[in-house]
């Protein structure tokens, strides 16, 4: 029944080509439009959560600031401050915290040959690598026996990287930090993120925690970083590790003012909720494209009534019920949209090939590799989306004039000119 049910409406269409095929073009037109935007909708979203997480997968950093609560006998205003001490007893008693570290730095001028930069020099731990995500692209990070044996080694930045080497290799050369003699053990690629601290991770040296105390004091750091041991303990590993550094510096657990964290997990909404509401934005345009073209559909459906009043009559005075008179308008909506569907689908593929990725960060942080650029990716997921937009536009388009056909009169139908 069904089938022949859209055979006829596949000879009803043929009878009129150009008008059929027109109508076609608005909804080629418009799931074309609701596929690339989907698509530049999702790709945005990628770059952008990618660039977050580029910080750090689970990262949380701690600044000492000062007490704003009295607790122990303490003052309030009592500056707090970051020693091996504090780390010790969170990496002993946070059971929330996967791993710590702590961070020192300073500005100081690194030198290779007669180039010369001033940038963040900062000491840290084997773990800080992993925690924040700074992946070697040549050579290695640094390891535990560095830490152990004092060893002079840097890691560098990429950009840092550029200024020093001008694109030749910088692995096993070796650099002066304030005249002291460092060898480098790797470096990263462009690493493109919307978060730092201190300064931008490609303007960065990294040297073992230990091998800063042979250049400044390191007794007090300047942050502590951790990891929660999953992202949803965010929140509690922050108060245990507030709780720990309390217990010894004698101030307030709940002082939260004392020690300032900032934690990914802390932003995370804000960032999906920027971008959904992008994705939801491109969605609704495109659904209002498409929509357009569903307006058209539905004015050649009713053209189409008018132009089969006696046919439509002579069906129902042969036996054709309510029903089967609206299906088969319908099953001509329907067919129209599902073959403009399809020819629309495949617009939007060859569209996306040709127009190709997107500049976004790529310009910004000055990388080529394409890495911060929107790709428009037609994912099965985006070719799911349009298609269900798709199916309630030509069933809306087609449910009007299925129903006005329905409803004639077959004595009236019959004698109409």
């Amino acid at each position: 029944m069904f089938r022949e049910t859209f055979i006829q409406a596949w000879s009803a269409l043929r009878r009129q080509p150009l008008r059929s095929f027109l109508t076609m073009l608005g909804i080629m037109w418009g799931i074309a439009a609701v596929a690339l935007l989907l698509a530049y909708g999702r790709g945005l979203r990628s770059v952008v959560v990618a660039s977050f997480d580029a910080f750090g997968k689970g990262a949380v950093i701690c600044w000492p600031q000062q007490t704003s609560e009295q607790a122990g006998g303490q003052r309030a205003g009592k500056p707090v401050v970051l020693e091996k001490e504090d780390l010790d007893l969170v990496r002993e008693n946070a059971t929330l915290v996967k791993t710590a570290c702590l961070e020192t730095v300073r500005w100081l001028p690194i030198s290779y040959g007669d180039r010369l930069a001033s940038t963040a020099i900062r000491g840290v731990c084997p773990e800080y690598g992993e925690m924040r995500n700074e992946v070697p692209s040549a050579g290695r990070w640094i390891s535990p026996e560095d830490m152990l044996e004092r060893r002079r080694v840097v890691f560098l930045g990429a950009r840092l990287r550029e200024k020093l080497f001008s694109g030749q290799p910088a692995v096993g050369e070796t650099v002066r930090i304030s005249g002291t003699r460092f060898t480098v053990i790797g470096t990263m690629e462009r690493k493109i993120q919307d978060s730092n601290y201190f300064t931008s991770d490609d303007e960065s040296v990294w040297i073992p925690y230990s091998s800063a105390g042979e250049l400044w004091n390191t007794r007090y750091a300047g942050v502590l970083v951790f990891e929660p041991r999953a992202p949803r303990f965010e929140k509690e590993a922050m108060s245990q590790v507030r709780a720990e550094i309390a217990k010894r510096q004698r101030f307030s657990p709940t002082d939260e003012r004392a020690i300032i964290m900032f934690g990914r997990e802390q932003f995370r909404p804000v960032i999906d909720g920027i971008t959904i509401g992008f994705e939801g934005l491109f969605t609704f345009v495109g659904a209002l494209t498409l929509g357009i073209g569903g307006v058209g559909l539905m004015n050649i459906m009713l053209v189409a009534v008018e132009e089969r009043v006696r046919e439509i009559g002579l069906r129902r005075a042969l036996g054709a019920r309510r029903w089967q008179i609206q299906m088969q308008f319908l099953a001509e909506a329907l067919v129209i949209t599902a073959i403009g569907g399809v020819i629309g689908i495949g617009l939007a593929y060859a569209a996306s090939a040709a127009i190709g990725p997107l500049p976004l960060y790529g310009p910004l942080y000055e990388d080529t590799s394409g890495k911060g650029d929107i790709h428009l990716y037609i994912s099965l997921g985006t070719v799911a989306v349009s298609t269900v937009i798709l199916i309630l536009v030509g069933l809306i388009s087609g449910l009007t004039p299925a129903i006005r056909a329905s409803h004639l009169n077959p004595v009236e139908a019959l004698r109409y000119e």
